[in-house]
This record gives C-alpha cells, sequence and structure tokens, in this order.
C-alpha cells in the first residue's frame, strides 16, 4: 500500500482507505448501503490492514451512531495501528442546538464519537457541511481547542464550497488556529465538478482530497451498463435520488470506455475507475466501502498499479462535460490561469 501526505500536515495516510457507512444498517437509507455487524466488521479490519489499509472513516450520523459504535467495536485492541476518521454537523436530536458546527454541538457530538468509537482520540475530525449559520471563528477555535486538548490530531471538512473552504483557512491563518489539512469529496469519473475550483485551491493551499463515493454513486460498478436493468442489488433502487445527478447517457459513454481500458488491463470495470483517482493531483486517499469480503478483495485490487498515460487519456475524454460559469471562461486564459488536468 502506498501512503501519501494528507495536505499542510506530517500525517502519512494509505492511497485507499475504507468507508464504514455499511456498518450498522440501521435506517432505510443506509441499510441500502449494507449491515455489517461486529463479526463481518472485524473480519474487514483485518483485511484492511493485511493489506496495508490503516485509515477507516466513518461519522456520527451514519445509521445513527451505530457506525461509529460498530466500528469501535471491530477495532477493539487494535486502537494503536490504525487512523480513525469521523464526522460532525449534521443532527444527531431533535433540539435546535442538536446539528451544526457550534461549539455546543460540536462538544457534545465529539465526546459521543469518542464515547461510541471506544477511543481517547480521533486522528482526523471533519465538518460534514459548512455551517453558514455559526461565525466560523467559533466553529475553528472550537476545533483548535479539541486539537489542543489531544482529542482530535487533525481537522478537515467536507462537502464545502470554495469559499467556505478559503475563508475557513484565512480565519486559521490569523488566529494561529490549527486549519483543515483535508477536504473529504465527491469526485468519480462521472462527477468530476470537483477538478473545476475545489482541485485547484486543494494544491494552492495544500489541502488534501479524501474522496467518497468513487464508483459514483454505485453507478461504476461494472453491472450497469446500456440496455440493462439495474442490478437486483444496488443502493440505486433507494438512493438514486439522494445521490449526485448524472444522466444516464453519460454514464453509459464512461462504462464504454470503461470496458475497452478493462479488456487491455485484464481489470475490472471498478478498480479502474478507483485507479484513475488515485492518479489524480490533490488526492491523498480513495474511501472505498464493501457490503462483504469479496468486494473489499476487489476494491483492494485497485492499488499497487497504475493506468497508463493513454488509458488515461481515454477516460479523460469520455468524461469530461461542458463546465458552468466561469470555468468554461477561465479554460480560454489557461495560459495564465493553468490548469490541474487536461481539457478535451
Amino acid at each position: 500500500m502506498e501512503y501519501r501526505q494528507l495536505g499542510h500536515s506530517g500525517l502519512k495516510v494509505p492511497a485507499l482507505s475504507f468507508g464504514a457507512g455499511t456498518f450498522g444498517g440501521t435506517n432505510d437509507f443506509f441499510k441500502a448501503w449494507g449491515d455489517t455487524g461486529v463479526p463481518e466488521a472485524k473480519r474487514i479490519v483485518d483485511l484492511c490492514l493485511d493489506a496495508g489499509l490503516n485509515l477507516f472513516d466513518t461519522a456520527d450520523v451514519y445509521s445513527d451512531g451505530h457506525s461509529e459504535d460498530i466500528l469501535g467495536k471491530a477495532l477493539e485492541g487494535k486502537r494503536n495501528q490504525v487512523l480513525i476518521s469521523t464526522k460532525a454537523t449534521f443532527a444527531m436530536g431533535k433540539g435546535p442546538n442538536d446539528l451544526g458546527s457550534s461549539r455546543h454541538h460540536l462538544t457534545e457530538s465529539l465526546e459521543g464519537s469518542l464515547r461510541r468509537l471506544g477511543t481517547d482520540y480521533v486522528d482526523i475530525y471533519h465538518m460534514h457541511a459548512f455551517d453558514a449559520t455559526t461565525p466560523v471563528e467559533e466553529t475553528l477555535a472550537t476545533l483548535d481547542g479539541f486539537v489542543k486538548s489531544g482529542k482530535v490530531r487533525y481537522i478537515a471538512c467536507s462537502n464545502f464550497s470554495g469559499w467556505h473552504l478559503m475563508k475557513s483557512l484565512s480565519a486559521s491563518e490569523r488566529y494561529g488556529w490549527a486549519r483543515y489539512v483535508g477536504h473529504q469529496v465527491y469526485y468519480s469519473l462521472i462527477g468530476r465538478d470537483y477538478e473545476w475550483e475545489l482541485m485547484p485551491l486543494a494544491l494552492d493551499q495544500k489541502v488534501s482530497a479524501l474522496v467518497w463515493s468513487p464508483l459514483g454513486w454505485g453507478r461504476l460498478t461494472g453491472k450497469i451498463r446500456r440496455g440493462q436493468p439495474l442490478p437486483e442489488v444496488s443502493r440505486l433502487h433507494s438512493t438514486a435520488e439522494k445521490g449526485p445527478p448524472v444522466p444516464d447517457e453519460h454514464v453509459y459513454n464512461v462504462v464504454d470506455a470503461l470496458d475497452e481500458v478493462a479488456k487491455e488491463t485484464g481489470k475490472t470495470v471498478a478498480q479502474i475507475a478507483l485507479n484513475w483517482l488515485l492518479q489524480r493531483p490533490s488526492v491523498a486517499t480513495v474511501i472505498i466501502g464493501a457490503r462483504n469480503e469479496e468486494q473489499l478483495k476487489q476494491n483492494l485490487a485497485a492499488a499497487g498499479w497504475n493506468l497508463t498515460p493513454q488509458q488515461v487519456e481515454k477516460l479523460d475524454k469520455a468524461s469530461q462535460t461542458q463546465k458552468t460559469y466561469p470555468y468554461w471562461h477561465q479554460v480560454q486564459f489557461a495560459s495564465r490561469n493553468p490548469l490541474p488536468v487536461p481539457q478535451y
């Protein structure tokens, strides 16, 4: 397993990490992802560690805290071998202060996460979304306090806009507080909006990407093709409308290109889609999930090899989409506004 620097920090993370959103399945939304219990979770953790994957990502809101609880039990006796990433901001109760990134909510959220995970500290603590109703100074001062207390080692964000992230980094710099070193983002061959603004920002400010849903919300597993019904087991049956939107024809065009590369490499469609991400600028780790051990083994095999430049170009061209303003205009001035990846 390759290990990469996480942003402007000294922490090394594995190129592939494991997303524990499949642990629990205690409500309809997360049950569509998976319903892994403690015994299977322990086997998954062991397989990950055997492959050199030592970063496990979860969130307090995943299955209403049950994902954290199961992950904590699966990691018993292994805490010094692993990195744990979790998140807060979304609602964990019905009260007016049971959500957001206020000092009140974050303090309660972190204590709850530590209790469920059975640990004294979290390695990476993400703000799961931007809270525009709380001053960024309040959020970052609170997070800086967590770092100084030893309960959190590094802070990161997730699903921020460019200005959300830049405003936060500016506040951290102004007051000498801990800064976000990672940004957990949606990025895939059928969802490349990350490249337009967030990737240039990441490279400029040294904020690495931790990629979630790298298979396009389950669309790049190799089971979805033009003229075929959805596979019987797919989260898309119940969660398609809640995930990233993408036209069916665009998915089919990308899968056609993936099929071509699969024939050239002998790899699966999913492995190729994951490997493409591993070669993108700013990406520190790609978060993989698995309903079972076989899926995990397949996804782990996405690392340890590289697509050729020609294969990457083929996938780039097939997955390119029309940009919105101001990005389509900026492309015309690339000599003074260099782009992090080729445009076709």
